[in-house]
């Protein structure tokens, strides 16, 4: 009974690989061959070469007439593949891509160099041009001239470099001399090697590697959407699969989860952002070679449109990762199905809690379900750094302030570049304000805390409208305590306070203001932090007659404003001492407006209670002249207390009554104003 070809080899993407090398292999050894004028003349001049030729007669080479040696392995060699019903990277390419077998062996003799250097000095001698240790296009015409013909040969080259398959190395240089070359993540898969980050724009994750259907944590509606989704793309009645949503909120798993139920592994591109962009040419053969489908991650910001350009060398459907904002044209948007994953609601992120934490002990598990609303992504990353810092502090368990720790550790590195985290403690009883201005702050807070209750508890008219976004604008003249408002709302509901940093924000050039003000509000969504716009008249100012072009564009940024705060689901403070320079939309967009006066008598007396040291030598009749006759804000008192203090300092002592004399006398020159203050001669106190 005949043996068959190639009987001994496992059915694996390497051994197909080989079988495709050695091909390659016997060309250019028939070739050297006919052009050193004998076989034995190639192996004397290269001897490498006969230890190839030995392995090849090893497979039943041995006796059969050079002219047939190259079609019996081709024929072998699909003999063989027909016995392996799983994947082999070469030959899906080869269907997808319509190359034929002579094709194939060309793009392996062009790569043969990464697989064994001494064939650069073999491409270097036979093409008499010093250094050049890769095959040109002059010499690989002439090499398979005799088995296509030269326009062919062309032909096929074209069409290789158009997937992406071939890059010339020298493209200066005159067309004969051109050298080619395979990308490297191409001639890994192309043998069979996988690895999970094949460049810094291209991840790979293998099909075992992905989340199942049943390991998603998802709302019903979408689970039972997702369960068609696979049908749909293999029978192509969708070709795009487009997944929206938040940063790290589980996007990227459920195209993950897709790609599993279609028994693929998934291809993350991330960074292409221009449709002449090389690097997409190797997209859709990394893809076929891989098994895998391939998403494509674009970060867009606002009236953004990205361009998807076709993906040659690879036929089957496409998943799309997108932000809130921005939108696709093109071949690869087409027929495209888009579903939007929304921030986990409290019963979901407890069980992404329990999945965070596993088996590991904790405390308060329902105030950190309750109080932290972020991303799937951000709530796992956290629960593993706050089992980190629950064992620095030496605790067994994890407790809420190590959940809050660990948070703040990802706020830092992705919002410290747009805004600057406000340190912030105390609370209600920190502030001395008017009883209708404390009694709207409560308010405000209450509204923090049931910002994803509410809906629930309204008509269905008014439910529709609201989601989980608050919106407060603190209203008054400065040193009034807005900014100390702030700070202590953050505190009541331990939550991150983080100011904008306009010089951040702020861009001349059109549209970038827009990009980073959408990228700052979107980190605030996800990372469940308070967001503060201080002094708030300078970006939320009144729409203007447009005259001018900085006209239409300011009035451009204001449009995407309103646009943005309405669909904001995080808490938004702005402040403000000029509320008359606001746009009336914006505050009608405002959940709770709260006014801030100066304050009066009883107000300013409780504010130099609360900032004066509890060891001081100032007279208490004194203190209640100044609080009656100086109409200052809880700012000025602010500045005042601390020139008090560094006078005592600087006299080593305590603060005394001529130390706060002298310090509110210097806030009235500040201001320009007469001192109300008795002269301290004609001052005299029972």
């Amino acid at each position: 009974m005949q043996t068959l070809p190639f009987a001994d080899l496992a059915p694996t993407p390497t051994e197909h690989f080989k079988l495709y090398f050695y091909a390659a292999v016997l060309h250019v050894i028939e070739q050297a061959s006919q052009s050193l004028g004998s076989r034995e003349a190639a192996f004397e001049h290269f001897p490498f070469l006969e230890g190839y030729y030995d392995e090849l007669a090893k497979q039943g080479l041995e006796g059969l007439a050079t002219g047939k040696l190259e079609t019996w392995w081709r024929d072998s060699l699909r003999a063989w593949e027909d016995r392996v019903p799983s994947h082999l990277p070469l030959r899906a390419l080869r269907e997808v891509s319509g190359l034929s077998h002579a094709a194939v062996s060309l793009l392996l003799s062009i790569g043969l160099i990464e697989e064994d250097t001494r064939f650069g000095l073999l491409f270097e001698v036979v093409q008499g041009i010093p250094g050049q240790h890769r095959p040109t296009l002059g010499l690989l015409n002439a090499w398979w001239r005799e088995s296509s013909d030269s326009d062919e040969i062309r032909t096929i080259l074209r069409r290789l470099q158009e997937l992406g398959l071939i890059q010339v190395v020298n493209p200066d240089a005159p067309r004969v001399e051109w050298a080619l070359q395979l990308p490297g993540m191409l001639w890994d898969a192309l043998r069979g090697g996988v690895h999970e980050t094949l460049t810094p724009w291209a991840h790979y994750s293998p099909s075992a590697q992905l989340a199942t259907y049943d390991e998603l944590i998802l709302p019903d509606v979408l689970c039972q959407q997702l369960a068609r989704m696979p049908q749909l793309l293999e029978a192509g009645e969708v070709q795009a699969l487009i997944v929206r949503g938040p940063q790290h909120n589980g996007r990227r798993t459920i195209l993950g989860a897709v790609a599993r139920m279609l028994e693929r592994g998934l291809l993350e591109i991330r960074g292409l952002s221009k449709t002449d962009d090389e690097r997409w040419h190797i997209v859709g053969p990394l893809a076929t070679l891989l098994h895998a489908l391939p998403t494509i991650v674009i970060d867009l910001g606002p009236g953004e449109t990205a361009e998807l350009p076709p993906l040659n060398g690879y036929h089957g459907p496409l998943g799309i990762v997108l932000g809130k904002q921005g939108g696709l044209h093109g071949p690869g948007a087409e027929c495209a199905i888009a579903l939007t994953l929304d921030m986990p609601d409290v019963e979901a992120r407890r069980l992404h809690w329990q999945h965070g934490f596993g088996s590991h002990p904790v405390s308060e598990f329902d105030a950190i379900c309750e109080r932290f609303r972020m991303t799937s992504g951000n709530i796992r990353r956290t629960a593993g750094l706050a089992q980190s810092y629950s064992a620095l502090a030496g605790r067994t368990a994890v407790i809420l302030a190590d959940v809050q720790h660990a948070s703040r550790a990802l706020n830092r590195q992705a919002l410290e570049t747009l805004a600057v985290h406000i340190p912030t403690t105390g609370d209600w009883s920190h502030l001395a304000v008017g009883e209708e201005t404390l009694r709207e702050l409560v308010n405000l807070e209450s509204r923090c805390r049931h910002r994803e209750r509410l809906h629930s508890d309204v008509g269905p008219a008014l439910s529709s409208q609201l989601n989980s976004g608050v919106r407060a604008l603190l209203t008054g003249p400065s040193g009034t305590g807005k900014t100390l408002a702030a700070r202590l709302l953050a505190s009541v509901l331990q939550k991150d306070l983080y100011r904008l940093d306009l010089s951040a924000v702020v861009n001349k050039y059109i549209g970038e203001t827009e990009k980073s003000l959408n990228q700052v509000f979107a980190r605030a969504e996800e990372l469940d932090v308070i967001l503060l716009l201080d002094e708030g008249d300078a970006l939320l100012t009144r729409r203007t007659n447009v005259q001018t072009s900085n006209d239409r564009y300011a009035n451009l940024e204001t449009n995407f404003l309103l646009q943005r705060l309405e669909s904001f689901e995080g808490i938004l403070i702005v402040t403000t001492n000029a509320g008359s320079r606001i746009d009336d939309a914006f505050q009608r967009r405002m959940d709770v407006v709260v006014d801030f006066r100066l304050p009066d008598v009883a107000e300013r007396w409780t504010i130099w209670q609360l900032h004066l040291p509890v060891d001081h030598a100032i007279d208490l009749s004194f203190l209640r002249e100044v609080a009656v006759r100086c109409v200052l804000t809880g700012g000025q008192i602010r500045n005042a207390v601390l020139h008090a203090s560094l006078l005592g300092l600087n006299e080593g002592g305590m603060m005394t009554t001529a130390h706060l004399e002298t310090a509110v006398q210097r806030e009235y020159r500040k201001m320009g104003a007469v001192c109300p203050l008795r002269s301290s001669q004609n001052r005299s106190y029972a």
